[in-house]
């Protein structure tokens, strides 16, 4: 396979991807507070939205892709 096909095919599965999961979070772990030994931490949730057109362009940018590596 051409290397423009792969990297369309990801660009596809990404952005198929985002659009079925538009919303990535996590919890990550910070420092509040920090006594000589003694610290005092606390999770805090962090997102991430992907934007629908952003997830749609990935998708189109991918299939021109794919097709433009089919026709080289």
């Amino acid at each position: 396979m051409k290397p423009m096909m792969i990297l369309g095919i990801v660009l596809i599965a990404l952005g198929i991807g985002a659009l079925v999961v538009p919303n990535i979070s996590w919890a990550q772990r910070e420092t509040v507070a920090e006594i000589g030994p003694i610290e005092i931490n606390a999770d805090k949730e962090k997102n991430v939205w992907i934007p629908m057109a952003a997830s749609i362009a990935a998708v189109l940018a991918g299939l021109g892709l794919v097709v433009a590596g089919r026709k080289a």
